[in-house]
């Protein structure tokens, strides 16, 4: 990995238009990326169809274009990259659960794999909608959880990317994690 440095000099380059910059800091950052997928994709959907490469693609192109963002450092951009994840885990989500509606009028024999996929796609959008409810109480809280959890920054990368001390990421992450419990009971 390169010295965290390069990574802001590269994220300021982006900043400032540099699509090749994009590019490098994507290749520079790809394995941790890909971490960041396995563990949005073992968190969030179990055996949804995209796979960890497919999760870090997708998130890259939604990315790819948004030169205005202003991050600042590897843990701000590790968790905004998480955040895209992610939305389009989210978003599969919803897409499965409108199809089991009848969104989707082609009819098919459910297995054991359609159950769990379900299943954990009505689990993920329980957890969006805890989150959102978060958001609306204490932004700074979700953002936390976000950081801790989905981009699973320590909590010295979590201050850092906060710009805030380890001990107030220790007491939102501590508050955070109760009303998320309580929300999803």
């Amino acid at each position: 990995m390169q010295p965290k440095t390069d990574i802001t000099k590269l994220l300021l380059d982006w900043k400032d238009g540099s699509d090749q910059a994009f590019e490098t800091l994507v290749g520079v950052m790809y394995d941790e990326l890909r971490m960041l997928a396995r563990r949005n994709l073992n968190r969030n959907s179990g055996s949804l169809t995209l796979n960890t490469s497919g999760l870090v693609h997708e998130a890259y192109l939604k990315l790819a274009d948004h030169t205005r963002l202003g991050l600042e450092n590897r843990g701000h951009f590790l968790a905004v990259y998480s955040k895209v994840m992610r939305n389009i885990l989210i978003d599969m989500a919803r897409s499965r659960a409108a199809v089991k509606r009848g969104g989707d009028l082609a009819e098919v024999t459910l297995d054991d794999n359609h159950l769990q996929i379900d299943a954990q796609a009505h689990e993920l959008l329980a957890i969006d909608d805890a989150l959102t409810q978060l958001t609306e109480l204490d932004e700074r809280l979700a953002k936390t959880v976000e950081c801790r959890f989905f981009a699973g920054l320590t909590e010295a990368e979590t201050a850092e990317a906060m710009g805030i001390s380890d001990r107030t990421v220790r007491r939102n992450w501590t508050k955070a994690k109760t009303l998320l419990q309580k929300f999803l009971n």
